[in-house]
């Protein structure tokens, strides 16, 4: 099987120290984690943790029905960039003296379809949201003009078959209880179980 990139969801509960449990799982397994991004999730209460890996099918199948084994897990994902739609948003730093005189560095930005966060006298910050190429191809750009310093976001992604996880919710607080009941071996037996 080859290699490839996988973007897992994780929904959870928001509990502390639930990252670094999940961060573990990977750790053990020597997997690099290309991107991790968590964030509340549109469940009130669940969070969600978009992480980005590359690797086979079959490891990440079993990823995540490893970190579905921790108590807080709600329910794992994963899912290729054609099953997604996804967005990173990166930060630029360029000298202000510098594009202010070149007319040529304003209109590669409208190209690439920078926005000005911040003007300052010493430097501008402009923001692009796209995919990894896009703006990898804008600090190529950027960089004969001085460009100071650059900072990009995790993945963010929405599935595109999904109906949301409120969804998968509802669907199993209406789900009928099962039929038959599991009956307890030693419920009658207390004394002979509990005593030493």
């Amino acid at each position: 099987m080859l290699k490839q990139e996988y973007t897992i969801t994780v929904y959870t509960e928001n509990q502390i120290g639930l990252l670094n449990r999940i961060a573990i799982i990977f750790s053990r397994r020597k997997i690099n984690v290309e991107s991790l991004n968590t964030s509340p999730s549109e469940v009130d209460s669940v969070h969600r943790f978009t992480i980005v890996i590359n690797e086979t099918e079959d490891v990440v199948r079993k990823l995540c029905r490893q970190i579905e084994k921790q108590v807080e897990v709600l329910k794992a994902y994963y899912n290729t960039n054609d099953e997604i739609i996804w967005q990173e948003l990166a930060l630029y730093k360029v000298p202000t003296d510098i594009i202010a005189e070149h007319v040529q560095v304003e209109r590669l930005l409208r190209e690439h379809g920078a926005n000005a966060v911040v003007i300052r006298k010493d430097y501008t910050v402009f923001e692009v949201a796209g995919h990894r190429e896009e703006t990898d191809n804008l600090i190529k750009v950027l960089e004969p003009f001085g460009l100071i310093e650059f900072v990009r976001s995790a993945r963010v992604a929405i599935i595109k078959a999904s109906d949301g996880f409120h969804e998968k919710l509802k669907e199993f607080e209406y789900r009928e209880p099962g039929e038959d009941a599991a009956e307890n071996e030693y419920l009658n037996d207390n004394e002979k179980v509990f005593t030493m």
